[in-house]
């Protein structure tokens, strides 16, 4: 598909500012991917150059925060193997299945976890009680988010974030942190299964990789020095926002009264 510069430049712009988001709360995709819809790109077409482009934004931030010891990789393979292994079964199922149930529940999701981060008196810079291991939490979040993610995706960064918090006892800067290298795993492997089906927009997607990659590094400086202060706030704001756009969407009807 072709686009001329102008074009290419406002979707970089429209990347770097995501990945500023999506490094600190997830969301990303709520600027990227109406963007890349907005160029005439099909819907398939629009969001797989979209993971394309949140591949870089996920590795720069992961890479930022592995350098400055808010990853520990050792105990993250599991979750790294079950998060792949997920993400590509929710793929393939995702060709087979219609996800209009999952489209119609997740709003209401995506708006109680904005509660829970909101109201949850013990989320802050230190660890707490860890309720599950990490092998049993990479079979049941790092599997079972990455399906998710492979097969649906809107929320997928909430989901880790409170899986991180509320399973593994992480503090919020560090379930930031471990949440968008589980983010890059999953969209590495959707990703692949695109390229394989032809649907990447190759030069729209590479364009925006590059703003990705730096929105995504200055998220990520944000995360490490203003922590707690900057996180809850931009969970709670993206978790709302995600979930009135997808209300919008589902439930037309509702807001009818304001047109």
């Amino acid at each position: 598909m072709e686009l001329d510069l102008l074009t290419l430049g406002l979707l970089a712009l429209a990347a770097l500012l995501a990945g500023f988001i999506d490094a600190i709360a997830g969301g990303g995709g709520l600027i990227t991917v109406p963007a890349l819809l907005a160029t005439g790109m099909p819907p398939t077409m629009a969001l797989a150059t979209n993971k394309l482009q949140s591949s870089f934004g996920s590795f720069s931030a992961s890479l930022y925060y592995l350098r400055r010891g808010l990853i520990d990789w050792r105990t993250m393979k599991w979750a790294v193997a079950c998060t792949f292994a997920g993400s590509m079964l929710g793929t393939l199922l995702v060709q087979r299945i219609d996800a209009s149930l999952l489209q119609k529940v997740l709003p209401f999701l995506l708006a109680a976890f904005a509660l829970y981060f909101l109201f949850s008196p013990r989320i802050g810079d230190e660890d707490r009680h860890r309720r599950l291991s990490m092998l049993p939490f990479a079979l049941l979040v790092g599997t079972g988010v990455g399906f998710y993610d492979g097969f649906f995706g809107p929320g997928t960064g909430s989901f880790f974030a409170l899986g991180f918090i509320a399973l593994a006892g992480f503090s919020m800067a560090r379930a930031t942190a471990h949440t968008k290298l589980l983010n890059f795993t999953s969209n590495i492997a959707s990703l692949l299964f695109f390229i394989l089906g032809g649907q990447v927009a190759w030069i729209a997607g590479l364009s925006m990789a590059l703003g990705q990659f730096l929105g995504a590094r200055l998220g990520s400086r944000m995360v490490v020095t203003r922590g707690t202060t900057i996180i809850r706030p931009m969970l709670v704001t993206v978790s709302l926002v995600m979930s009135v756009r997808l209300l919008w969407q589902q439930y037309p009807e509702w807001f009818a009264w304001m047109g």
